[in-house]
């Protein structure tokens, strides 16, 4: 979901006041998920490295500030389960906090799984990944696969994303699913996260209804 901060420049605004129309475009890309009977989304809302920057200060303080008004919206209703990815351990004790509300509020809800990616990089959850089997291995053999491999990744039970969407213009994957994308149809636009409308997404929608899907074969 890229351009927040390109888009509240381009428009004379505060960064913040752009990072709170980014968070209120989640909400009209959920509402299109739902209309198409999309199963599964996943939005990549912060990286390991957007994580050190300072302007990550500005998007704990909208979590903070929007969280109840975003978690109404979803709890009212009752269709969408959220599912936190990344690192949490060396996020602010609130935010954790907030997170995890999402999770659990939300754990009964079955029509969009709702993955959210924050403090997330593929590199991490590879790193996880074999921790958490070594950690295995000590006390048993393992027989490491591809099998025990999607087993402790953090999206184990979600299919591998069909079709990715990278808004704001630039043409790379940024540490994002590295081991989910193998096979997923790639667009790439240079509209600006808060533009993003229902007619673009509509369209690629249909672009990708057309591409004849080979898996390598």
């Amino acid at each position: 979901m890229d351009g927040n901060l390109r888009w509240s420049k381009k428009h004379k605004i505060t960064a913040q006041k752009g990072y709170i129309q980014g968070l209120n475009k989640i909400n009209e890309i959920i509402d299109i998920c739902l209309e198409r009977k999309i199963k599964y989304l996943t939005l990549y809302a912060l990286s390991t490295e957007n994580n050190k920057i300072t302007s990550v200060k500005i998007i704990y303080k909208i979590i903070n500030n929007n969280l109840n008004q975003f978690l109404e919206k979803v709890t009212n209703n009752k269709k969408i389960k959220i599912k936190i990815i990344g690192e949490r351990k060396n996020l602010p004790n609130n935010i954790i906090k907030n997170l995890l509300d999402l999770e659990t509020q939300t754990i009964h809800n079955k029509l969009l799984n709702l993955n959210i990616a924050f403090n997330y990089g593929s590199n991490i959850e590879l790193l996880n990944i074999i921790k958490k089997i070594t950690n295995l291995s000590k006390n048993k053999k393992i027989i490491i696969n591809e099998k025990i491999i999607k087993k402790h990744m953090y999206l184990s039970d979600t299919p591998d994303p069909d079709l990715l969407i990278r808004t704001g213009g630039y043409h790379r994957l940024s540490n994002f699913l590295l081991m989910q994308l193998s096979y997923t149809e790639l667009f790439f636009t240079k509209t600006l996260w808060p533009d993003f409308s229902k007619k673009e997404i509509i369209t690629i929608f249909e672009k990708f209804k057309i591409i004849k899907r080979k898996y390598g074969l």
